[in-house]
């Protein structure tokens, strides 16, 4: 039996990270560039943020814009970035946004917004991506997951039912692209102080800490080291790499 391989890493990857404008995105985008990445910096909303992002990075780099939830947005961004860079090697689908609530007071337009932006979103740009990296035989796409995605918290249906699809999506897509050296996984980082969870109260906060193993909140950076085994790592794929301080367990 031949195993079948893909090509080697490129020397300097083109890669995409969406919502890098600023917490988890922009440790992200800062990791990847000091692995030899040539970013393409993605906002939706933030542009002083993204191009404040781009400017601590030393290999080209660029900012580009659009919203996920629209395929049409996604084709013109991958086609700028392709123009601009080259094509996408390397996938990061960070970009999401949370509008939680008990569902019995949830309103469809809120409830479908999430969804449309973290899964379908990461369906839109995961399948701009996937053919050239499957024509190049080498790719490497990480979804950003969360511990709603694994466990159940009360007032985030739309939130944890757009993270765990994304878990399906990439266990999946995981199966369908590993012969051609296109590896597809999940990071779930644990609570940490971001644009996405600074609104909680205090009291929130307090109980997460206190229900976590290691009783404090996660470092951006130390999340984003994860994407050096991504990079590298030929033989991992469809997996969820939990760095949640143990959350996930509890």
């Amino acid at each position: 039996m031949t195993d079948t391989v893909g090509r080697p890493r490129p020397a300097s990857p083109v890669a995409l990270v969406t919502g890098a404008s600023g917490g988890l995105g922009q440790a992200l985008a800062i990791e990847l560039d000091a692995l030899g990445c040539r970013v393409a910096v993605h906002y939706n909303s933030s542009a002083e943020g993204a191009e404040a992002v781009r400017a601590k990075l030393h290999n080209d780099a660029i900012v580009v814009t659009g919203d996920v939830a629209s395929w049409e947005a996604v084709q013109a961004m991958n086609a700028e970035i392709e123009s601009r860079l080259g094509p996408v090697d390397v996938l990061v689908n960070n970009g999401a946004i949370r509008r939680d609530s008990l569902m019995a007071m949830q309103s469809p337009a809120d409830w479908r917004a999430v969804i449309e932006t973290n899964l379908i979103g990461t369906f839109h740009t995961s399948r701009a991506a996937v053919p050239g990296m499957l024509r190049r035989r080498w790719g490497r796409i990480v979804n950003i997951v969360s511990p709603s995605g694994l466990i159940a918290t009360a007032g985030q249906t739309a939130y944890s039912a757009s993270k765990a699809g994304v878990i399906g999506l990439t266990r999946t897509l995981a199966a369908e692209c590993g012969r051609r050296g296109v590896t597809v996984n999940a990071l779930s980082p644990g609570f940490m102080i971001t644009g996405m969870t600074q609104d909680l109260s205090d009291a929130v906060t307090e109980g997460i800490r206190s229900k976590t193993p290691i009783p404090r909140f996660g470092r951006t950076e130390e999340v984003a080291r994860a994407m050096g085994l991504f990079l590298d790592g030929d033989f991992i794929t469809g997996q969820v790499l939990s760095i949640d301080g143990g959350v996930s367990i509890t």
